[in-house]
């Protein structure tokens, strides 16, 4: 196994394999911040240069600007992360060359999490960028190695050499963070890796008020949850592309419960990524021709107290309702206390436009079952009110017969239903 004398010759091998896994080839080195903003700039030109977006016209250094003002006025990387997913930016156009747009707001493409690996998605390598220093009585400061999808600085990496512990590549990136270093442009970092040849930690960007907890660093790991720590394999796996972009587009939550932005550990993204997987490669026509069809076997997932299992839970329906794989998601509870608890929990994980229906009543959840509007895919309700369904129901949700609206039965019933549970062990 490899030994690494000197930082600088990890940082070389480390960005080898990187290339080798996606990146470009072309690495930009000892770039300032005005430097990346024009190298975004020319990213944002080249994807926008549409007559009814840029017109062919170059952003001026105002306009660009103007985006950073945006940036500023979001701050914490929660908000930070709806503006990346976001996939488009506003300006208004000062540039008097594009004399269709002058004096007016244009929308920029800015990222599309579904765009991986394909399209108009451009993944960048800086070495050793440069952060200007935050006071006059501090350095300028250098980092390792910075990844930019489409422009913008998504991940950030401290790379300590063999035999120094990889602590000291987390009290680091603190270091730079509590110095005002992750500001500006570098305030679209959305994840850190800190790494030496042996054992690596990655953790969501805290932001400069916030705090780096050791409880959220976290350690990769295989799909068996056996510890990946050698660098090789974190650079062909957890920062590899396509797994680099997803993770910034689907494997980090902006948490409104504690207002930080979290990141899954290696079992949540696994867990989610199987279920939302198997939705996808169901065949819906052959399960609605067979009661039996092994294509109805659904799936169980083992969680310890503290580990995780609501994000889980949410981010893989949230994987199912923005693929359009399924009509409808159900969290199913068996409590209706449980229900307002997990309705509350889901609704401050959800993104920008995108809510967790309510079911006060068996009378709502069939209307919303029914409901073909994009906005009530997600839906959280309980096993005695789905049961009530097959019963005849007044307003209130209170049974009174045996269903008699059968034609309200076969519209759900047409539908591609996919029910998470919650604490199935008590059903």
């Amino acid at each position: 196994m490899a030994t690494f004398k000197t930082e600088a010759e990890f940082e070389q091998a480390f960005i080898k394999v990187l290339i080798q896994k996606g990146w470009e080839v072309e690495v930009l080195r000892n770039k300032t911040e005005a430097e990346l903003l024009q190298n975004w700039a020319d990213i944002l030109f080249e994807n926008n240069r549409q007559r009814d977006r840029l017109n062919d016209v170059p952003l001026t250094n105002s306009e660009m600007l103007q985006i950073i003002e945006q940036i500023k006025a979001l701050k914490p990387p929660l908000k930070l992360n709806g503006f990346i997913n976001g996939k488009t930016v506003a300006i208004k156009r000062d540039n008097p060359s594009d004399t269709d747009h002058f004096g007016k707001e244009v929308s920029l493409k800015i990222y599309d999490r579904q765009e991986i690996a394909a399209g108009q998605s451009r993944y960048q390598i800086v070495e050793q960028p440069k952060f200007e220093r935050g006071s006059p009585l501090r350095n300028d400061r250098r980092g390792d190695v910075l990844l930019l999808i489409n422009g913008m600085p998504v991940i950030h990496v401290e790379l300590k050499r063999s035999g120094i512990p990889v602590s000291q590549a987390v009290n680091q990136i603190e270091k730079y963070s509590k110095e005002g270093i992750f500001s500006g442009l570098f305030s679209l970092i959305q994840v850190f890796v800190a790494m030496q040849p042996d054992e690596a930690k990655y953790f969501a960007n805290p932001g400069l008020d916030g705090k780096f907890n050791p409880d959220y660093q976290f350690n990769w790991a295989d799909f068996n949850n056996e510890p990946m720590n050698h660098w090789k394999d974190i650079a062909s796996t957890l920062l590899s592309i396509p797994m680099a972009h997803q993770l910034v587009g689907f494997y980090t939550v902006a948490d409104d419960t504690d207002g930080i932005l979290k990141v899954m550990r290696s079992y949540q993204y696994y867990a989610a990524n199987a279920i939302s997987d198997k939705v996808a490669k169901t065949n819906w026509k052959q399960m609605g021709r067979s009661a039996n069809s092994s294509d109805r076997l659904g799936g169980y997932i083992w969680h310890t107290t503290g580990s995780g299992k609501t994000m889980t839970s949410f981010k893989s329906a949230q994987l199912i309702s923005q693929s359009r794989d399924a009509d409808k998601v159900i969290f199913l509870m068996d409590r209706i206390e449980l229900g307002t608890q997990s309705l509350a929990e889901y609704n401050n994980f959800a993104g920008d436009g995108e809510e967790v229906q309510a079911t006060e009543s068996t009378h709502v959840l069939i209307t919303k079952l029914k409901s073909t509007d994009p906005a009530q895919t997600l839906i959280v309700s309980s096993i005695q009110k789905m049961s009530n369904i097959f019963v005849e129901v007044d307003a209130t949700g209170t049974a009174t017969g045996l269903a008699k609206n059968s034609a309200d039965i076969e519209k759900i019933r047409a539908k591609r239903l996919v029910f998470i549970i919650d604490e199935a062990h008590r059903s």
